[in-house]
């Protein structure tokens, strides 16, 4: 955030938001320069970075809250507003949209497989053409996940096969 003001008051309350700079007017083109390049070398350090994954989540049930690392899911598959989390035998509930953590996951340990699932590689143990024509994903605990062919390439591509 770069602020824009008239009163050098609010300075101080500025950088403890975390202002990036604070251009006090009137100011010249040099010091609007120098904050816009500024603004710009933080944007190209994010994007360098690029997101960071997230390596745990915190689930609510029953006066419980269960931290749950990511590594250990299975796969996810979407209910209504909740995102049931496959984890072993369990599953557990997560008031999140499937979109929202597919972003929050690192898409080299998961992807999604169907408009309503989305599968730890990890656990994936094969790919099984059935009579239709369409693939079912097999995972280690045996359990089988529906693959529509939107998402086919990218977990063809994800898996090294082409």
């Amino acid at each position: 955030m770069v602020f824009v003001t008239a009163h050098d008051e609010y300075a101080l309350r500025a950088f403890d938001a975390g202002a990036l700079d604070y251009l006090l007017k009137p100011f010249d083109d040099a010091r609007f320069q120098r904050a816009l390049d500024r603004a710009k070398d933080k944007l190209a350090h994010y994007a360098e970075r690029g997101p960071r994954a997230v390596e745990r989540l915190v689930v609510r049930n029953l006066g419980q809250v269960l931290f749950l690392s990511v590594s250990e899911i299975d796969w996810i598959e979407a209910a209504n507003y909740y995102a049931c989390l496959h984890v072993g035998n369990e599953t557990h509930l997560l008031r999140r949209a499937l979109s929202d953590l597919e972003r929050d996951l690192d898409p080299g340990k998961f992807c999604r497989i169907h408009r309503s699932i989305i599968v730890s590689l990890d656990r994936v143990r094969g790919l099984e053409l059935k009579e239709d024509g369409e693939y079912e994903v097999l995972l280690n605990s045996k359990v089988r996940l529906r693959l529509s062919r939107r998402f086919r390439k990218d977990l063809q591509h994800r898996l090294g096969l082409g």
